[in-house]
């Protein structure tokens, strides 16, 4: 029997592992789940680890406290501003972009691998969703980023179609399972949970602001705390009237985002920390769960629902739901293009197993193969797509600022960036003659990749950055006088 000692020895080992993979794949270009499910898989038993796992529902249940963790931290880091231009349409291609893919899949699940329509539909639902870490991971480490809304809408649409599939794979499983469970009854229990999640997001948003606002804890530690707290909260609150519990907790970490939080950043950095913790072990144990054995003999049929995924019903999905928009045609193939599957079709797989389904195995490799396949080709080619298409534009990365600010509590004080306009009134000035709120102090100029210590006579140059500190109402003010441009 395995003592305690060696069990902190192997999960050491294996986070360690994986974070130094995380380095190796933004080398490669691959997105990171491709590693992490490896250090899985080679610490499994058919690898050198030799470690014998064999429970679908520990791993549901790992994944499924994972998920929530992710997704909250997933719109804890979103920006309502980029969002918000493109709500409309990533809310389309997130809810009926998901049920046309799985729509189309089922077909070729139909065809393919000759099982039922109800469990093709099954099949398909499991694999709808897409990965937005692994997108951006990709992009991230090429210093590649996509030109105009591309970004935020494949953020959010990413980001946001994870419930949608949840919902679809859980009311199937009830309606193959449950005799007495209707389409009917499916629908209603859509129309239903959706907006319960949604509200549910919101109304617990604006709760966990007010405490996090109000509330006075002794330690900063205490903070990070509540915010679990909190989410583990919202979820359990939506599922309790009802609602999408994963879609609430997204929507709530939106609402964090936009509100003015004391120890903001701390509380932001700590839930990056946990949404990157969840995903190894959520990745590290589906990794664990399965048998490379086993995913010879479904080579061939994953490979073409793969195929068909990529080539077929993803197309089918993004292209007519994105006419009539402001993207161009380019831009739109981009968006077809970029529908890398992750940890959340994985997960779900592991679903029917729990619900005693009788082709769950073969549902579960089928999956495997399809994410690999689809993290491997895709993955590896949506720089190049992004080039040819003449969708992308170079990452320009900034020295971090050596000092950091974060707003304490009852404190009215915060910092801000501002970037001063080469036709802007202020080039060529003296920092003193800026006539700025008597509350505002200039911290730092970023110049270049060089930073400057500002005094009273330093003079303005174009492209300068100024981080500001100044209390909140005194910001437009501010940008105001540093955004006056020349007649």
């Amino acid at each position: 029997m395995i003592q305690i000692p060696q069990i902190l020895l192997i999960a050491g080992a294996i986070l360690l592992a994986s974070a130094v993979g995380n380095k190796l794949s933004e080398r490669l270009g691959v997105p990171t789940l491709l590693v992490f499910l490896l250090v899985g898989i080679l610490a499994g038993s058919e690898g050198p680890g030799g470690i014998y796992f064999d429970n679908p529902e520990i791993a549901a249940f790992v994944g499924s406290i994972a998920l929530v963790f992710i997704l909250f931290d997933g719109g804890l880091s979103s920006d309502w501003r980029r969002i918000r231009p493109v709500l409309g349409r990533g809310i389309m291609l997130s809810t009926v972009g998901v049920a046309v893919t799985a729509l189309v899949m089922a077909v070729f699940a139909w065809a393919i691998l000759g099982l039922p329509m109800v469990d093709s539909l099954l099949l398909s639902a499991i694999i709808s969703s897409t990965d937005a870490p692994a997108v951006f991971a990709v992009l991230r480490s090429r210093r590649v980023r996509l030109q105009g809304q591309l970004g935020p809408l494949l953020e959010f649409e990413s980001s946001s179609n994870d419930p949608m599939a949840v919902f679809l794979t859980i009311g199937l499983l009830q309606y193959i399972t449950l005799p007495e469970h209707s389409w009917l009854q499916m629908l209603l229990s859509f129309s239903l949970s959706m907006p319960m999640g949604i509200l549910a997001g919101v109304g617990m948003g604006k709760l966990a602001s007010l405490l996090l606002r109000r509330i006075r804890l002794d330690h900063e530690g205490l903070y990070p705390v509540l915010s679990v707290a909190l989410v583990l909260l919202t979820y359990g609150a939506s599922e309790c009237v009802h609602g999408n519990g994963y879609l609430a907790v997204y929507v709530c970490g939106i609402v964090l985002a936009g509100s003015d939080l004391p120890f903001k950043r701390s509380l932001v950095r700590f839930h990056d920390g946990i949404g990157w913790l969840m995903q190894i072990a959520m990745f590290v144990v589906l990794g664990l769960l399965v048998f490379p054995s086993h995913l010879l003999p479904v080579a061939g049929a994953g490979l073409l629902m793969a195929l068909a995924l990529m080539f077929v019903a993803r197309p089918a999905a993004v292209l007519p739901l994105m006419l009539g928009s402001a993207f161009s045609w380019p831009q739109r193939m981009l968006v077809a293009w970029v529908g890398l599957r992750g940890a959340v079709p994985i997960v779900l797989a592991t679903f029917p197993y729990t619900a005693g389904y009788p082709h769950s195995d073969l549902i579960f490799n089928v999956i495997f193969f399809i994410v690999l396949a689809s993290s491997l080709m895709q993955g590896s080619t949506i720089m190049l797509a992004a080039r040819r298409l003449h969708v992308d534009e170079t990452l320009v990365t900034h020295p971090r600022y050596p000092l950091e600010f974060d707003k304490s509590e009852g404190s009215q004080s915060e910092t801000r960036e501002f970037e001063i306009r080469p036709d802007s009134v202020v080039v060529g000035k003296q920092i003193a003659e800026l006539k700025l709120p008597q509350d505002a102090l200039i911290l730092l100029v970023r110049r270049g990749g060089r930073f400057v210590v500002p005094k009273g006579s330093t003079i303005l140059d174009p492209l300068d950055n100024l981080l500001v500190i100044a209390e909140s109402a005194s910001f437009r003010a501010i940008e105001a006088i540093l955004g006056e441009t020349r007649a």
